[in-house]
This record gives structure tokens, sequence and C-alpha cells, in this order.
């Protein structure tokens, strides 16, 4: 069954291009102009550099500094606290790359990464500060409120599940290496983080266009702008900017979207831990949890706000 609905997807995916190409290609183009103007210049930095750090197992002067203070509230191993620290600095989807790449290395075990790559895995704060609410919303007042609504839920998660592991999170005894530095290793480094901006690249575009087909169904404005933001964050934010909704639904519309991270989130994750044996079933899930909560939390908020 499942098969067959992505063959159908796939299908009308290719007569939309054939029967309507000068949607399909201003979408694509569109798709591939957000890539290159907001998400590469913001991502391809620090995924450059957490490769470096990884390879050359230079994260130790950065783990063995944080993680003691980290463990305050998080009880995890000192490599699962640079998938903390990157992953809610950094921002999506450097989080769950950075868990892959430690499990493939096994610098982290399995049943730490599976709490990690789902917890950290966040919109960065720039991007929230920057695009959604001061370029797209004009509420940059509400930019550490925004914080707290969601990153707050998702360290309770990881702190709940964390201490349920508490013991097997401890005991992950990392192998000590000696860190080193070469041309190797950058270019490695370099290359790793291209493929990886490349295939976002990808799916951006593959989501634009879907998103223009959608654009063109006969459906309510309402409806394409919910639909939309939760099939892809930075076009659902535009369309909900534009839509002249009250000011409340819109702050509330906008942190359920970024909760999410969009099904091209999903999609994106989903090719950033292949092979790694995580499980994005139970990603998908607790991401519906946090949203949720989010989603209320926001709703709350907009009551002393609006």
């Amino acid at each position: 069954m499942k098969k067959k609905i992505l063959f159908i997807i796939i299908l009308i995916f290719i007569i939309y291009i054939l029967l309507f190409p000068s949607f399909a290609v201003k979408a694509a183009a569109d798709g591939l102009v957000l890539w290159l103007e907001r998400v590469l210049p913001a991502l391809l930095p620090f995924a450059v550099v957490s490769n470096i750090l990884i390879y050359s197992d230079y994260i130790s002067y950065i783990t063995n500094f944080l993680s003691p203070l980290l463990r305050l509230f998080l009880p995890v191993s000192n490599n699962g606290a640079f998938v903390v620290i990157s992953g809610f600095l950094f921002g999506f989807p450097i989080g769950s790359k950075n868990c892959a790449e430690l499990l493939k290395q096994k610098k982290i075990s399995l049943s730490e990464a599976e709490i990690l790559f789902v917890i950290t895995n966040n919109i960065s704060p720039v991007f929230i500060s920057s695009f959604i609410l001061c370029q797209q919303l004009h509420m940059p007042e509400l930019f550490f409120l925004s914080l707290l609504i969601l990153y707050v839920p998702a360290l309770l998660l990881g702190e709940c599940l964390l201490f349920r592991r508490k013991i097997k999170t401890e005991n992950n005894k990392n192998t000590a290496s000696r860190p080193k530095m070469s041309f190797q290793i950058i270019d490695a480094g370099i290359m790793n983080g291209f493929e990886t901006l490349t295939r976002i690249g990808g799916y951006i575009m593959i989501f634009s266009i879907l998103i223009s087909m959608f654009v063109n169904l006969p459906f309510p404005e309402l409806l394409k702008t919910i639909v939309i933001g939760f099939l892809e964050i930075t076009n659902g934010i535009h369309f909900l900017a534009a839509a002249n909704l009250p000011a409340e639904l819109t702050y509330v519309l906008a942190m359920a979207y970024t909760a999410f991270g969009g099904i091209c989130g999903i999609a994106q994750t989903s090719s950033m831990v292949k092979g790694t044996g995580l499980s994005m079933k139970k990603y998908v899930g607790f991401k519906l949890i946090l949203t949720a909560v989010s989603t209320v939390l926001a709703f709350t908020a907009t009551r002393f706000l609006f």
C-alpha cells in the first residue's frame, strides 16, 4: 500500500510538470533561490565546522568543558553534549546529522542517539529571530518567548527520556583518541557539508513544486496556508505572513509550523540518519507531541499578549 501511494504521488508530480511546465519551473526556481539565499549561507558553515570537529576529534575540547554544565539538567555523554549544543545553536538539520555521524563512529550509543536526534533537531535561534519574527511576522519582541515555547518542551522531554536511560548513557565509554588535523580532514568536512546542503536543496525544490500544485487547487485560502505551513516551514511562514490573519492566530500557527519543522523537514531528517538504525516513526511521534505542546503554550501566551 505504501509503495502504491508513493507511486501515485510521483505520477501526479510528473503529470503536473508536463501539463503546467511554467508553474513547475517557476516553483523549482523559487525553491532553489530560497535554498541559495537563505539556507545555504545559514547552514553550510555550521555543517562544515561540525564535520571538521567530528572527524578530527577536536570536539573533545568543547565537550570536556561544557558537558559537566550540561549534565546538570541533561544526563548526556560527552559526545552527546556536542549533539545537544550544535543542534540547538546551529539548527535543523545539523542536530540529526551530527547525531548520525557520531553514532556511525560509535562515539554515542544508539539508545542515547534515539533521544538526542529528536530533541536537538530544531529550527535555529537565528532563523527564528531573523526570518520568522523580524522579516515575516514583524514581531521581534517575541523572540525570547518563542525560544521558551519551542525549546523548553524539547529539553523537558529529553530530560525525562534520558533520566529513564541514565545508566545506559553514562556507561557509554568512548575510546580516547588523539585529536588530529589535516587538509584531508578539512576537505572531507567541506565535501560532506556540500553534500548535505545539496540534498537539502533537492528536497526544498521538490516541496516547492508540491506547494505550487496545492496553491492552484480550489481550496479556501486559510486551508492552503495551514497545509503549506506543515508541508514546508519557510514557504509556510511566507504564506502565513501574507494571509492577513489576526495577529494571535498568525503567531500560534507560526509556532506550530516551527515546532513541527514540516514534512519536508522530516524527509530531510530521514536522509540524514539513513542507515543508522534510528527510528523515523518515533521521531515523527515525538515531533507531533512537541508540536502540540508548543501550540498550546503559544495559544496560552497570546491570551496575555494580544
